[in-house]
């Protein structure tokens, strides 16, 4: 159910691929909440995916932008501004790829120049998008930036390789920059940690199945959906947060503050159980 959270707002969503992306559950709640938006991806992606067809179901335009390059995303800013009739009011960064996840190297045999893309494509890029934007005054006053992260930046997750350094980076530029672009000009800055997902993205991590299935077990109100997290950044685009910045926000049914679950002792009890009732081959 709409309630006009987004009325007269304009923004701008990076990272629509098809319609298991979270960037395109937000782009349409975005909508249904009264704002208007425009969408970007890589070339590559726009070609590849489904993003036209969402911005023609949106009435809106895709720009096509490496946002590893400071002249495209000046030109998403430019052409947004443009096309919406003034500043724009939240960005959202849901931009994340490892070559070496691709490729299958392991986090002790990473290839160092896969390294630098992972790092630059998924962290960099936001500061980027951040520093363009305060150059350019594209915000309006209260504004609000938002990236999504994953809890990997904090805790070792079996298989996330460089993308947790990559997350560690992307959440420490929200707070350095969130401080900045807050102080001078009331725009806030933000992380979103989701739950494991599943995108077209995320089906790259080793073991995913294993992952999501785990935090599923072990979260008191389970995964959070792609939809749920659309819902969260809206609230967080929105004149309710007014005074939330510089932060990481857990949405992951409560993952993030469980040591061990009853679920998972009673799995813990069971293999052993399991192991005293196997045969002896020794």
């Amino acid at each position: 159910m709409a309630n006009d959270l987004l009325k007269g707002k304009r923004g701008i969503i990076f990272g629509a691929l098809n319609d298991m992306s979270i960037a395109w559950k937000v782009a349409e709640r975005a909508v249904e909440e009264g704002a208007t938006i425009t969408l970007s991806n890589t070339p590559m992606a726009v070609r590849m995916g489904e993003t036209n067809e969402l911005a023609e179901k949106l009435n809106t335009i895709v720009i096509p932008a490496d946002a590893t390059s400071v002249s495209d995303i000046e030109e998403v800013y430019k052409q947004s501004m443009d096309h919406l009739g003034g500043k724009i009011d939240f960005v959202l960064h849901s931009i994340g790829m490892s070559p070496n996840v691709r490729k299958k190297r392991t986090y002790d045999d990473l290839d160092y120049g896969f390294l630098d893309k992972t790092l630059n494509i998924s962290a960099i890029s936001f500061h980027k998008m951040l520093q363009v934007a305060k150059k350019m005054d594209a915000i309006n006053e209260w504004g609000s930036f938002l990236a999504l992260s994953y809890i990997a930046a904090q805790r070792t997750l079996y298989g996330y390789n460089d993308m947790a350094d990559a997350k560690a980076l992307l959440e420490s530029i929200t707070r350095s920059f969130g401080y900045i672009y807050g102080r001078e000009k009331n725009v806030r800055v933000n992380t979103i940690s989701q739950s494991p997902t599943k995108t077209t993205a995320g089906s790259g991590v080793k073991g995913i199945e294993k992952l999501f299935d785990f935090s599923e077990r072990m979260s008191p109100l389970g995964n959070a959906t792609a939809a749920e997290c659309a819902d969260y950044c809206i609230m967080m685009f929105s004149d309710l947060t007014r005074k939330v910045t510089m932060q990481n926000l857990f949405h992951d049914g409560g993952f993030s503050s469980i040591g061990m679950s009853l679920r998972a002792m009673s799995q813990y009890e069971k293999s052993f159980d399991d192991e005293q009732d196997s045969p002896s081959y020794g």
